[in-house]
């Protein structure tokens, strides 16, 4: 499989672009881990056009976990098409994903992410202008339509195609879906097996194991899978090797210091003193959605005290004791 100049193993799997969870500590653990490609948090085109600081902070990539894709999103089409420029003068991305697939109110119902499926003449004018833009190869993240009235990924692929993009991912729901119901594959499927279509397809939606991802490979032949939700607070889900209990907090902890060590090497950079007394902290909450999501504490019991204080800690002192007492009891119950 190749996009651009990047050239893949075989059945390489993805990991998804996911808002307060694909933190770049979380991105370099998944890498190391296995995952062939990850992706940025969304990135708001009109938020980066503005210089908003914490939309700039998502453009932050390192070396460890290249490629990495940057996905960003709009409505403005002039905005989009700035973004991706800024996008890839400042952090210079393997992968530029325009997301039209994002299906959240607060985006969707403003007509971007999964909204433009209800503007699809402005979604290939916006992925033709941003292709056009930039040197980075750019792909697109979409949705099957949006509502089960309006299926319309067969044609809209064909068309993205040939605006030039150079990979399409595919999450098989629609977006009045959200995340409810089953993701329908053989859609999937029939956009991979189109002989117009020359690009690579990834597959997205309901992926829980390796061997749902395996399966996927072989029934539909999608040239990647992309998981989401089955990752948080598992980075080592794309291993297929077994991990010891020591090794999987060893990564959480890892994905702590990361976040918190990037944010004081920048609140240093900066040299304010409120950002220096802030950066634990928020390190510490960018990890925090992968502590409560995290399927290793399943089965302690009288856990719902513990997971509070764990989410309700802000230094590491706090946090890192109340991880090795979940360790302890843990060991404990397999004992």
């Amino acid at each position: 499989m190749k996009i651009g100049n990047l050239h893949f193993e075989e059945k390489p799997l993805f990991l998804a672009p996911m808002e307060d969870v694909t933190d770049i500590g979380f991105r370099r653990i998944c890498r190391q881990q296995g995952a062939a490609m990850v992706y940025s948090e969304f990135v708001a085109a009109e938020a980066l056009v503005r210089s908003v600081k914490s939309t700039l902070d998502k453009l932050t990539v390192c070396d460890e976990e290249r490629p990495v894709g940057i996905q960003i999103y709009g409505r403005d089409a002039d905005a989009v098409v700035e973004a991706a420029r800024i996008v890839e003068s400042e952090a210079h991305p393997d992968v530029i994903d325009l997301n039209f697939g994002c299906p959240v109110k607060k985006v969707a119902g403003k007509g971007a992410g999964a909204g433009m499926l209800r503007n699809i003449p402005l979604m290939l004018d916006i992925t033709r202008r941003v292709v056009a833009a930039v040197r980075t190869p750019v792909t697109v993240k979409t949705r099957l339509g949006w509502d089960a009235e309006n299926i319309v990924i067969t044609t809209l692929a064909e068309q993205l195609q040939d605006c030039g993009i150079r990979a399409l991912t595919i999450h098989g729901r629609t977006r009045s879906q959200m995340y409810t119901g089953t993701a329908d594959w053989t859609l999937i499927g029939e956009v991979k097996n189109n002989p117009r279509i020359s690009i690579p397809i990834i597959g997205n939606g309901d992926i829980t194991s390796l061997d749902e991802a395996d399966e996927a490979f072989r029934r539909y032949g999608v040239d990647a899978v992309m998981v989401g939700r089955a990752t948080f607070g598992c980075p080592w889900f794309f291993n297929r090797r077994p991990l010891s209990l020591d090794d999987k907090f060893a990564l959480l902890r890892r994905q702590l210091e990361i976040n918190v060590s990037r944010l004081r090497e920048d609140a240093e950079r900066r040299g304010s003193e409120r950002d220096k007394s802030l950066a634990e902290m928020r390190g510490i909450l960018h990890t925090r959605r992968h502590l409560a999501a995290t399927p290793i504490f399943k089965g302690i019991p009288d856990f719902r005290q513990t997971r509070v204080a764990m989410l309700r800690a802000d230094t590491l002192a706090d946090l890192l004791p109340i991880l090795d007492e979940a360790e302890r009891r843990l060991k404990e119950m397999e004992q």
